[in-house]
């Protein structure tokens, strides 16, 4: 048995309920990945972050029925639009990358959102962050440059994309922290898919490019898979401990080399594996230090 953060108490039955709930989690994030990158072949990368976050609604909407005019009181509007905006603009990032450089590289890079969540977390929630998890963070830092080899023959700019993203998403996870204590997740959720729709809607028009039926299918089951994988971390995280969980988040890039291999061919040289090995081991060694903290202060 352990407890949460909350005073929850945890089974060993939830833990195994809860890392089944993060290792499909990732799965369906990567696969959504996988798909909007095969979008982006045919059609404008704003047309697939329309889909992405339309469909994602369209989908909230209908589960949610009448219910979903009360689910949007929020208790801090200004910081669920702020929220919802970074998301966006992490999307805008990532489809952007993705649509350049090989699925798995801007997988490997995003892992580095974690390590900056930390970095983060010192000015924005002034939590303290010792030395050895800084110089951890350093290395997971060290090990992007190792994935972008800048100066080098291979580099490409548009893997500084993904890097970007990661950037955006660690602040996306930090103002997520901070909205954890004044509305439900379900209101975050569909402040999400809301900002993202309508701002994507508002774009698309410029580009738009119609699809044909197999394009229609793909961008539903983007958007679906959007809305499921959210609804899937939300139950990991209320199945067991966010220092249980969070270390199989750490997945996606194997899912991410599956894709890359099955939809496009695409298998990333050792200077990314190494990278990325360097990065997820920074950013293990940082949760467990953060771990030791919190198990140390009950």
């Amino acid at each position: 048995m352990s407890a949460g953060a909350s005073g929850e108490v945890f089974s060993g039955q939830d833990a195994r309920r809860g890392i089944a709930w993060m290792l499909l989690t990732m799965g369906l994030f990567v696969t959504m990945d996988g798909l909007a990158k095969w979008l982006t072949q045919s059609y404008p990368v704003p047309q697939v972050i329309w889909a992405r976050y339309v469909f994602h609604f369209a989908l909230l909407a209908l589960f949610l029925n009448w219910r979903l005019l009360p689910t949007l009181r929020s208790r801090n509007l200004k910081l669920q639009i702020g929220r919802s905006l970074l998301l966006v603009v992490t999307t805008t990032l990532f489809f952007f990358g993705i649509s350049q450089v090989q699925l798995a590289t801007a997988s490997a890079l995003m892992l580095v959102a974690p390590l900056l969540v930390t970095l983060l977390s010192i000015p924005l929630l002034k939590e303290q962050v010792g030395p050895r998890r800084l110089a951890s963070v350093a290395v997971g830092f060290l090990g992007a440059l190792v994935i972008l080899r800048p100066g080098g023959e291979l580099f490409d700019l548009a893997a500084l994309l993904p890097l970007a993203a990661a950037c955006t998403y660690a602040l996306y996870q930090i103002t997520t922290r901070m909205l954890s204590a004044v509305d439900t997740p379900l209101t975050t959720l569909v402040y999400t898919a809301l900002v993202g729709a309508l701002l994507s809607t508002m774009v698309v028009l410029f580009v738009w490019r119609t699809p044909d039926t197999l394009g229609w299918v793909v961008m539903i089951a983007t958007g679906g898979l959007g809305a499921v994988s959210q609804f899937c971390l939300i139950k990991a995280f209320q199945a067991a401990p966010a220092s249980t969980v969070t270390p199989f988040g750490y997945s996606a890039i194997l899912w991410a080399t599956l894709y890359g291999w099955l939809l496009f061919g695409d298998l990333p040289d050792s200077w990314t594996l190494i990278g990325a090995a360097i990065i997820v081991a920074s950013g293990l060694y940082v949760w467990h230090r953060e771990h030791r903290r919190a198990a140390s202060s009950r």
